[in-house]
């Protein structure tokens, strides 16, 4: 691909770098964002094999982009390319020994090795949502937004569903006993539509999308009296669950704005919901987990009722409520491995690990399974509930797959080896990872520092702040970050150019419970902003060569919008910001994205004050300092409006200092390397020319 002209839209022109290397020999700006990609291409787990013995998972032995199909035993063995005729997306049947695939449109089944292939549908329009009865003998699966039943044995076919053209499609939630299947409709017909112009094609295209929340639907299809019966319709966010006996559905409910939460159950033998259990917050609600037990009818349930998320289990009647777990920790995963056992993850050692843990329900009794420090994730349990993969990280190295035989807990097996040699030669700087109070003398903060190489004793050094995106996040822990590694590197890089680099998790993070997630609620950035403070003051306080007084701020989305609020609001402690793909105006966002917005500030017309208080919009006639504009023309997340009015306050003030590229071809998350890469030049150079040259020019 050609090198991205740079066009400056405004203003100033930023020259491009050809900067020397110091400390880290291999660590440069090309290396960082061009393949092959320094860190390797992490492995993605796509699902166990048929028969349990082994994991495919997609990667790159090159270190390259393009991912490929791999497999390897449980036991971390005979790791190699999973062979051709393997299909990564299947469900095995209630005995074992079938399987069922969708290729090319069309439904097969096969045995476990993918042999013997049978060819179950046909026909021009495609099928899927392919589900196996609990006897085996039946399949439903959906054509067109109908449900249809297949007798395996007997190829009989019946038609369970006949919607009107202008009804929503259903989709099968899952078998209820041999005899129901539940069904369930997401109907978008209160959406709105919105544009993200897309200029870069012959013509311009008007990127029409169409936004809003859904309104949800849940049904019970009668297969001995071909009757659906609806049961349940709700506009906001509803996951389901079925006992494994067929009885019992339940449907974990919040509404748009996500303060108020019911976990309802439905008894299809009465046909009579209970409702078993409630919470409410004037925040927001979050890790609402929701799951019948293997066996029986216990349902188990994540709630932050007491302020931290841990375990509950319920009876269908609401009877028996216990919790499991507690503590100011977080249980951020939990799934049953049996009718009186699970397994879950959990930060009880500290908000920055996570370790794994087994749980008796009928006592309580806890067991920890995994000693080594570091950061677990993305937690995977096999079908027949006896091995747990999952990815871990610790610090310097990043997120690898690894396993647990949960019947014989030993050392965890590591699974992959992606991690490139030329990556674990470069002597990676392994950060501070730091836990401190803040200003209110209660707030428990997460706090990583990286030192700049090569210090001189007369020297004192600038700070670069990396503030993390999406707000409800956890950044700040004991692992490599798979959110940010190409950022996690560039950090390394301005250490090797003489910066400190802090990042502060602040309140909104996840992580750290319910009270310090919503504290933000109506007035985005005051204290994520307080937070951030709090950490530059640590780091004056305790790095004697961190000069305070030259600050760079810097993130994307969420981080974009933190960097131009803190730096307008207070500016004596910042002297640059560097806004990626932000936010500027909430009111905006609100009409694309009302699911993250609503909860967090209200509705624009009602709460209008929450969204002027948030928006940095609000504060240009209060900014002092230059701020870096940077943002794909395409985001259909946070769309280019937001950089667009920002820009025009800027220009209208007058005396505002700001420099501004646009990316025509870029969405919200940059896919071009060139564009990767004269982002984050342009972020050095600005930070360079703000903070290293403040003296000179003075």
């Amino acid at each position: 691909m050609k090198k991205l002209i740079n066009i400056c839209l405004l203003l100033l022109f930023i020259p491009g770098l050809a900067h020397a290397q110091s400390g880290l020999d291999t660590l440069s700006l090309e290396s960082i964002f061009y393949e092959p990609l320094l860190a390797g291409n992490r492995p993605d787990l796509t699902t166990f094999s048929p028969d349990g013995s082994k994991i495919y998972y997609q990667a790159n032995d090159s270190a390259m982009t393009k991912e490929e199909l791999f497999q390897v035993g449980l036991n971390g063995k005979n790791r190699k390319p999973a062979p051709k005729g393997v299909k990564n997306r299947f469900t095995v049947s209630p005995n074992g020994q079938k399987l069922l695939y969708n290729d090319r449109g069309d439904i097969w089944m096969a045995n476990l090795n993918f042999e013997n292939k049978q060819q179950l549908t046909k026909s021009k329009v495609p099928e899927y949502n392919a589900t196996w009865s609990p006897d085996g003998k039946r399949i439903a699966y959906v054509q067109e937004g109908d449900v249809w039943i297949l007798d395996i044995k007997g190829s009989g076919l019946t038609q369970v569903t006949s919607k009107k053209e202008d009804q929503t499609g259903y989709s099968i939630a899952d078998w209820a006993g041999d005899d129901k299947i539940i069904l369930s409709q997401y109907d978008t017909s209160e959406y709105e539509e919105y544009y993200f112009p897309e200029y870069v094609n012959h013509y311009v295209k008007t990127g029409a999308t169409r936004r809003g929340i859904a309104r949800q639907i849940y049904s019970v299809a009668y297969l001995d009296s071909s009757k659906v019966e609806q049961v349940y319709e709700h506009k906001g966010y509803t996951s389901s669950s079925i006992s494994a006996d067929g009885q019992y559905l339940a449907l974990d409910i919040m509404g748009p704005p996500m303060k108020k939460r019911d976990i309802k159950v439905y008894d299809m033998e009465t046909s009579k919901w209970t409702t078993v259990f409630e919470d409410s917050t004037d925040g927001w609600l979050y890790g609402t987990e929701m799951e019948f037990a293997p066996k029986g009818q216990k349902l188990m349930f994540q709630s932050e009722r007491d302020g931290w998320n841990h375990i509950y289990t319920i009876n269908p009647d609401g009877s028996e409520m216990k919790q499991h777990t507690s503590g100011n920790y977080e249980v951020p995963w939990v799934a049953w491995t049996s009718k009186h056992s699970m397994v879950f993850a959990s930060t009880e050692v500290d908000p920055g690990e996570r370790h794994i843990y087994t749980l008796n329900t009928t006592n309580n009794n806890t067991l920890k399974l995994t000693s080594k420090a570091g950061y677990r994730q993305g937690f995977e349990l096999s079908n027949d509930k006896q091995h747990l993969v999952y990815e871990y990280s610790y610090f310097n190295e990043p997120f690898e797959l690894y396993a647990l035989d949960l019947q014989d807990p030993g050392k965890e097996v590591r699974l992959t080896q992606t991690i490139p040699e030329r990556f674990t030669n470069i002597d990676w700087q392994k950060e501070d990872y730091i836990r401190f109070t803040g200003r209110d003398g209660e707030t428990k903060l997460s706090m990583s520092v990286l030192e700049p190489h090569n210090m001189e004793e007369d020297k004192t050094y600038p700070v670069a702040v990396f503030v993390h995106g999406a707000g409800s996040l956890q950044n700040v822990y004991k692992g490599w970050s798979d959110h940010y590694y190409r950022e996690y590197m560039f950090h390394q890089y301005l250490n090797a150019h003489g910066y400190y680099v802090i990042e502060v998790d602040y309140r909104h993070s996840t992580g750290y419970g319910r009270e310090f997630r919503e504290d933000v609620t109506n007035w985005m950035g005051k204290y994520e902003t307080q937070d951030i403070i709090d950490g530059i003051n640590y780091l004056a306080e305790n790095y004697t060569k961190a000069d305070t007084s030259n600050v760079g701020i810097y993130g994307g989305s969420y981080g974009g919008f933190m960097s131009l609020y803190a730096t307008s609001v207070a500016p004596k402690y910042f002297d640059a910001a560097a806004a990626l793909r932000a936010v500027t105006n909430w009111d905006n966002y609100y009409h694309t994205n009302p699911w993250y917005t609503l909860p967090r500030l209200g509705k624009p017309k009602a709460d209008s004050a929450n969204y002027a208080q948030s928006s940095p919009i609000t504060y240009v006639d209060q900014l002092e300092q230059p701020v870096l504009i940077l943002h794909g023309l395409i985001d259909n997340n946070v769309g280019f409006q937001d950089a667009a009015q920002y820009i025009e306050k800027l220009i209208q003030a007058e005396d505002k200092e700001f420099e501004m590229m646009m990316y025509p071809s870029e969405r919200h998350s940059f896919t071009d390397p060139d564009a990767w890469y004269d982002e984050y030049s342009r972020i050095f150079e600005f930070f360079n020319k703000h903070l290293k040259e403040t003296d000179a020019n003075q």
